[in-house]
């Protein structure tokens, strides 16, 4: 262990549970790595919904993850752990952690980190976990999602909406996304998105019948839920897969699943944040082996809509519950 590392470190408390000013600034032990594992040196850290349920006492961390929120970090390696060995010290890298992201230093599985790619600061990186790995296990593997196929992504301009857009357009799908203002919908169709489809307005299921190339949505990444459920299953194509990552209307309603027989569609849906080391290790593998290269030829970047620092992590919180960001929102040391 590097003898300059501090024995304590600045971290956000969830103080109880509740609205954003329970985010407070605290002083904490700095953690130590185990076998397999690497202490990073936070220099940016995303924010997500995931933290803002946990702070509303609604998303407990899963057993053994650090009390601290924060699921995505970027930094540099302090130290590399015991049975490591493709980091050193000094490595700038991205990572997705089960939580401990919103501090100074982070612990983070050396299968579940990245590379920072060519030409992307720490703030653009840290932007990168949550939500390619999200992407990438629900609409590619989950959803098969097809080069010529159309995707539908409810919440285009969220962190999850704007990533789902680029990646599916860099793979050659026709991209449908669903979005709540004007500015909104602008943001969704200079990210790629062939369509952009203002819900207060126009009805999805009614647009995507009539001009999507298979009179249907091939994949539909919900992230609503509620009525939006029964929805999805009129909205998708024949043999159509129907991949949900959460319930902001509620993980409730009453459907008639008929549909879904005589299209003979998919509905499937799964969560991140609790799955094994090894399982986003695959995950990893697969973004750094077919979507890295696409980011360090400068393909795309995330969309950052704002960075705050550290100590500023309610007023982080406070922006993400507005519903006004377009992409992601950034902590920063």
């Amino acid at each position: 262990m590097p003898a300059d590392l501090p024995d304590e470190m600045t971290a956000i408390e969830i103080t109880a549970p509740g609205n954003a000013e329970v985010l407070q600034a605290h002083t904490m032990r700095r953690p130590y790595p185990e076998e397999g594992e690497l202490l990073i040196k936070v220099e940016a850290a995303g924010v997500n919904r995931p933290d803002v349920l946990q702070r509303m006492g609604l998303y407990p961390p899963p057993p053994g993850a650090p009390e601290t929120p924060g699921l995505e970090i970027a930094g540099t390696v302090a130290v590399a752990g015991r049975g490591t060995s493709r980091y050193n010290e000094g490595d700038r890298v991205c990572a997705l952690v089960p939580g401990g992201g919103y501090a100074e230093y982070c612990i983070a599985a050396e299968d579940n980190a990245l590379p920072v790619p060519h030409g992307f600061s720490m703030p653009e990186a840290a932007g990168l976990p949550e939500t390619f790995f999200t992407v990438w296990t629900n609409v590619f593997q989950r959803g098969r999602l097809q080069s010529g196929e159309t995707l539908l992504i409810h919440g285009g301009s969220s962190g999850i909406g704007t990533t789902a857009i680029m990646l599916a357009k860099a793979f050659g799908a026709t991209v449908f996304a669903t979005a709540g203002s004007q500015e909104k919908c602008d943001a969704c169709v200079k990210l790629g998105a062939d369509r952009a489809i203002n819900y207060l307005e126009e009805d999805y299921v009614d647009v995507i019948k009539a001009e999507a190339p298979a009179r249907g949505a091939n994949v539909i990444l919900d992230m609503v839920g509620g009525d939006y459920i029964e929805r999805n299953l009129k909205a998708a194509a024949p043999d159509g897969r129907v991949v949900s990552i959460a319930f902001l209307n509620g993980s409730t309603a009453e459907v008639n699943f008929m549909p879904m027989m005589l299209k003979r569609l998919t509905l499937t849906g799964s969560t991140l944040r609790a799955r094994s080391v090894a399982d986003k290790a695959v995950i990893a593998r697969e973004l750094e082996e077919k979507v890295w290269p696409l980011l360090n030829d400068g393909a795309f970047k995330p969309v950052i809509d704002s960075t705050f620092a550290l100590a500023d992590a309610a007023a982080a919180h406070a922006r993400m519950e507005t519903s006004k960001h377009i992409g992601k929102i950034i902590l920063t040391a």
